[in-house]
């Protein structure tokens, strides 16, 4: 049997309707506290003003009559009197309606009870003294201490506003609901968007996005969502890019290696030392593919060892471009360096030549004839920048912006015999950031391609 699992809209519901509804309960005790003793006190200083009446008023009638006998075992009196000082009260003296609430005792200056309930006259009442004008003490006027209601309209009253508080609970509980319920749908509405998104982005659908309605932490958190939806979309597509491209690469040499071997097996072409140079060939740019492969999958993964160390790069350069003076004569290219006297870095010599080799192998294979390259670098105590400017042709701005991109190459014949693998530039944007730095390509002033590459201070990393 499946046990009930309240969901996160039930859990919040829950959560704000009990602390409204404990709040309201904890209001209606607290009101209802209030009132009764505040109405009780209400009563006890009425009862205290018409005791002090009643006890001027028995003054003078003692002062009249010279004793207690006229009062003995006549309450009628009494109540005469009261109803006398409910209807014409002392100027000074405003009393509350509704009349006496409580019992009470007149007691004489022996303290025997002359008018009064039977039973014992509570020691704790409100006591008022019967002063004549001489200031001697003839009597007492003792009230009950009213510790609860006793007249059936205060009962009334009591039950009346007893009532109107609880219809007062019902009415808040019920509207405390509906708040509660459209408080909960409505915070969660963007956790059940980010819900369904991922849902959305686990099964495949990388185009999925979730729409931002806040700049709080959901909000935030729904751009975080869509940026990471954004980078998954991606790299799938680049993914799928990346295979259609190597199927594309490993194709035609394989193709061309089937091709002339067929012809051989078949007799139509002979085993000659030119058949052979132009199989090697295939099997040399096959392998230079495979090895570029290798080394943009290390450097992808972070795999690629850097030792890095104290290094100049002005010696690197001078020997990378040393090598490269007699292939770029061959192809009718200059090749100029504009170096200060040292350039000290934090790096790995090793794959900063790597880096260096890439980049002259590349303007080395885009550059016509009659142009070259240059490579200027500037030093200071920010890092260090290096310009590599060769000249035409040069390349559009879409391409400027997708050339670092995999199997990427400026000629739309892709042309293997001057294009290369397309992964060089790839590399060296991975060497670059492993060293901390930033690689961007923009227009050079010379006619093609400037690569620009900023490498920080020489900071141990």
């Amino acid at each position: 049997m499946m046990k009930f699992r309240p969901g996160i809209s039930a859990k919040l519901f829950l959560a704000i309707f009990s602390t409204c509804l404990l709040l309201l309960v904890l209001m209606h005790w607290g009101v209802r506290l209030s009132f009764e003793r505040g109405f009780i006190d209400y009563i006890k200083h009425g009862n205290e003003q018409r005791v002090a009446l009643l006890s001027d008023a028995l003054a003078d009638q003692y002062e009249d009559h010279g004793n207690w006998t006229f009062l003995r075992n006549n309450e009628r009196l009494v109540w005469q009197m009261l109803r006398s000082l409910d209807q014409n009260p002392d100027g000074n003296k405003q009393l509350p309606p509704h009349g006496w609430r409580t019992q009470f005792w007149v007691l004489d200056d022996r303290f025997t009870v002359m008018v009064g309930p039977r039973g014992p006259v509570p020691p704790d009442g409100f006591r008022q003294s019967i002063k004549l004008d001489d200031g001697r003490v003839v009597g007492w006027v003792v009230s009950a201490p009213p510790e609860r209601l006793t007249r059936s309209t205060d009962i009334s009253f009591d039950q009346q506003q007893r009532r109107t508080s609880w219809w007062i609970v019902g009415i808040s509980t019920l509207l405390a609901a509906a708040v509660t319920w459209l408080l909960a749908r409505g915070l969660l509405a963007p956790v059940k968007r980010l819900v369904e998104g991922t849902r959305r982005l686990a099964a495949g659908d990388y185009a999925s996005r979730v729409q931002v309605s806040s700049r709080d932490e959901l909000g935030r958190l729904a751009q975080d969502f869509n940026r990471l939806a954004g980078t998954l979309e991606k790299n799938e597509h680049m993914r799928r890019a990346f295979m259609a491209d190597i199927s594309h690469e490993l194709r035609t040499p394989l193709a061309i290696l089937r091709g002339e071997l067929e012809a051989i097996q078949d007799g139509v072409r002979q085993l000659t030392p030119d058949s052979v140079v132009s199989l090697q060939s295939e099997v040399a740019t096959l392998t230079k593919l495979v090895d570029d492969l290798h080394q943009l999958s290390l450097s992808d993964e972070g795999a690629l060892t850097y030792r890095k160390q104290p290094t100049d790069l002005v010696n690197l350069l001078e020997l990378v471009s040393g090598s490269f003076r007699a292939r770029f004569q061959q192809h009718g290219l200059s090749i100029s360096l504009q170096l200060p006297a040292e350039a000290p870095v934090f790096g790995d010599p090793d794959r900063l030549m790597q880096l260096f080799t890439n980049l002259m192998e590349n303007s080395l294979r885009y550059t016509d004839a009659g142009g070259g390259l240059q490579v200027t670098l500037q030093h200071d105590a920010t890092g260090t920048t290096l310009l590599f400017d060769d000249s035409a042709p040069g390349v559009t701005d879409e391409q400027r912006v997708q050339i670092f991109e995999r199997f990427y190459r400026a000629e739309s014949s892709r042309n293997r015999a001057s294009g290369g693998s397309g992964l060089g530039l790839a590399i060296c944007q991975n060497i670059v950031e492993a060293h901390n730095g930033r690689m961007k390509a923009e227009h050079s002033e010379r006619g093609g391609l400037q690569i620009v590459i900023h490498l920080p201070a020489d900071i141990p990393v």
